[in-house]
């Protein structure tokens, strides 16, 4: 649990980072899982000519820059969310035990119960963030999962349904994260902080006047520590400016029954006090839920997930 402290800085500030919440244990099952997941992914690649260095000659961070460099796409195939844009029946994505362990470790709930209450659901806007050296980008990157973040707010970037939902975004290092390797920043949140004006930027982004970048924070982070924002939080993520990977997962959580903000995506109850046979224990139904709405949503209208588009106002 935060002491009283750390609350009031979380409520006044708006964020918090929290060293020492994930076990080591913990993060290695996710290492292992996703070193499993990616060699399957690099094989395939390899017997087909996508990429010429032999698997076993390449260890995880190896794979994962061979592969990008060939533009073998492992993003998606290594993210625990469908994409945003035009979901297709075999799009691929990885939900697994250790990722769900990681979802429900209970010193994390612990940490989001007390700024939430024990009612806990966990919101399905979540993702992988596997961040290249800069060095490495590829000229038309724009994921923000990959190349630096432009800043936003994460109430901002939810649909207007969740404007009014009690929620938190926990940003998990799984790697260190440095000044260095691109860690995030932040803007404090004013008492008064609203929604502010954001734009088809290269992701979406807060429109330009509205952040002090010369006065952003950055909150470096040791792997199993944790960064918790406020929805009305401003931040965004240094570029990576070393010769090594930065590894992150950002998830959230809100309110049990409150609106998610992706109301076409799946969530579950994660921790409930009161009801506590309403919690999700078994992630094979997560992933079913997941494969669920893929299937669902392939053959359904496109639903965007972004509010703002470039002739908004500010954005022109």
């Amino acid at each position: 649990m935060l002491t009283p402290e750390q609350i009031e800085t979380f409520e006044t500030r708006g964020y918090l980072v929290v060293p020492d919440v994930i076990p080591t244990d913990v993060l290695n099952r996710v290492k292992t899982e996703y070193a499993a997941r990616l060699d399957d992914l690099y094989t395939g690649w390899f017997e087909q000519g996508r990429v010429s260095t032999p698997p076993g000659r390449l260890d995880f961070w190896g794979k994962l820059i061979e592969a990008y460099r060939a533009k073998c796409d492992w993003f998606q195939p290594l993210d625990i969310s469908l994409p945003g844009d035009k979901i297709k029946a075999d799009t691929p994505f990885h939900f697994g035990p250790a990722v769900f362990d990681l979802l429900r470790e209970p010193r994390l709930l612990d940490v989001v119960e007390s700024l939430l209450g024990p009612e806990l659901t966990s919101n399905p806007i979540q993702h992988v963030r596997l961040k290249p050296p800069a060095t490495d980008l590829q000229s038309d990157e724009i994921r923000a999962h990959i190349t630096a973040t432009d800043w936003h707010q994460d109430r901002a970037v939810a649909l207007e349904e969740a404007d009014e939902t009690r929620m938190v975004t926990v940003w998990i290092a799984v790697t260190d994260a440095t000044i260095e390797n691109g860690c995030l920043q932040v803007q404090a949140k004013s008492p008064d902080q609203g929604i502010l004006p954001h734009c088809a930027r290269t992701q979406t982004g807060i429109a330009d006047g509205f952040v002090d970048e010369a006065a952003a924070i950055p909150l470096p982070i040791k792997a199993g520590g944790v960064v918790l924002f406020h929805p009305l939080t401003p931040h965004a993520s240094l570029t990576n400016q070393t010769d090594a990977f930065r590894w992150s997962f950002d998830i959230r959580y809100n309110v049990t029954g409150e609106p998610t903000g992706r109301s076409h995506f799946p969530d579950f109850v994660a921790r409930s006090r009161a009801n506590p046979d309403s919690e999700l224990r078994d992630w094979r139904v997560w992933k079913a839920m997941w494969e669920d709405a893929r299937a669902r949503l392939s053959d359904a209208p496109h639903i965007p997930i972004h509010r703002w588009t470039s002739d908004a106002p500010f954005c022109a």
